[in-house]
């Protein structure tokens, strides 16, 4: 059983990555779990948290810092990976830009990684990593769980099967609830670091490809500046259209303006209009998938309403019985798919074989990686190039090699 580090303790490892790895532990699928983040206050948190405490009573994980030092310390994980058993499980949970130097401390540590999406901001430093992966035979996965919505597997399958014609127009949306404002997005999603179109419309990018196998050619990504309660400024409202290589149009909109008294955790979907026969189209409504509630006490979790419509599909803890409970979805398999991938790299051999395995699975293509996602990368580069020119046109292109440039 390999040893699992994740570096960062904030949201994302709280709600999918640490009961997922909490999980596999109680099965016998992986072995000690660290967590190290800038703060002690973080991981302190993290560590006391009482959904997670209640869904796996005698289990923890090792903390850094421990205790608090006299302010961040955002270079401890680099000490932490130093230590760690070579080809080792790392797992990257931190702000956008954040993720390529973490990636690349655990790759010159010859450790495996499993980044949370995106990947990267540019094409560039994606093209550096899966180099460096490749040379090592390391495994790097991007966790875009939406891939491990039973709905995506359905629709992948009817497209490729012809059922759904060509993909021509489509929309999606994800608007995160309005408390984001006040959580530690504040402090890193902002207008210099990210916007939210490259934080969350990423998904619906990568689904569109992951559904239909066709590539982004051009990105126009307007941002409208809002400021949070700290006083930074981020592009909190973004408009955004994404062409794609057989003249296909999505467009995606994505902000962190949701109503906290809006039923569901956020509101998404995604709806594409296909040519061919009589026509068809995909409409996949993802924010509480048709359950409603309305309680006489709500709970203590933020946005939490009185009204809910909660989804039971990306993330859920149910009671059959104990130990605890037991974390279900496909939040949850996409952490376990990612960490059973390296097990199965590790286990092909020799770093010749390895990298055997790991072409195999970028050319399947179910896991999204540095060689085969970097249209992702591109977008993101292209998106971020639009929005700090007020949205221009940005263009993809990739031959002879992966760059944008305004249109």
């Amino acid at each position: 059983m390999k040893p699992v580090l994740v570096v960062g303790g904030g949201m994302i490892t709280h709600d999918q990555i640490l009961p997922a790895l909490y999980k596999m532990q109680r099965n016998g699928e992986v072995g000690d779990i660290t967590v190290c983040a800038q703060h002690a206050k973080t991981v302190q948190a993290l560590a006391a948290a009482p959904g997670i405490l209640k869904a796996f009573p005698g289990q923890s994980f090792t903390a850094y810092p421990e205790h608090y030092a006299g302010g961040p310390q955002p270079e401890l994980y680099k000490a932490v990976i130093s230590e760690m058993p070579e080809r080792s499980v790392v797992i990257i949970a931190l702000p956008d830009q954040l993720h390529f130097p973490a990636t690349m401390e655990a790759l010159r540590n010859n450790q495996h990684v499993i980044c949370v999406k995106p990947l990267v901001l540019t094409a560039r430093e994606s093209i550096e990593i899966e180099r460096e992966a490749r040379e090592r035979g390391l495994f790097v996965g991007v966790e875009y769980h939406k891939r491990f919505d039973d709905r995506s597997h359905k629709a992948r399958q009817f497209y490729r099967e012809g059922r759904l014609g060509e993909f021509k127009l489509g929309t999606a949306k994800l608007m995160e609830k309005w408390y984001y404002r006040d959580s530690n997005f504040q402090n890193w999603c902002t207008v210099e670091n990210t916007d939210c179109f490259t934080y969350i419309g990423c998904h619906y990018v990568d689904l569109v490809h992951f559904i239909t196998g066709l590539k982004p050619v051009a990105v126009s990504n307007y941002g409208i500046i809002d400021t949070y309660p700290n006083g930074k400024q981020g592009y909190l409202w973004c408009d955004t259209r994404v062409r794609w290589h057989n003249g296909a149009v999505l467009n995606v909109q994505t902000t962190l303006c949701y109503p906290n008294e809006g039923p569901g955790p956020n509101t998404q979907g995604l709806t594409m209009y296909c040519g061919g026969g009589t026509g068809a189209m995909l409409d996949h409504s993802d924010q509480y998938r048709g359950l409603s509630y309305s309680f006489s006490k709500k709970s203590d979790a933020p946005g939490a309403t009185y009204f809910s419509q909660p989804s039971p599909d990306y993330f859920q803890y149910n009671d059959l019985g104990g130990p605890g409970l037991e974390p279900v979805g496909y939040g949850v398999r996409s952490v376990e798919y990612l960490v059973k991938a390296i097990y199965r790299v590790d286990a092909a051999g020799d770093v010749t074989a390895r990298q055997a395995l790991l072409a195999e699975i970028d050319d399947k293509g179910i896991l999204a990686t540095p060689a085969n996602s970097r249209y992702n990368e591109l977008v993101v580069e292209a998106g971020r190039l639009s929005i700090l020119n007020g949205g221009r046109e940005a263009l993809i292109e990739y031959e002879p090699e992966p760059k944008v440039s305004l249109a």
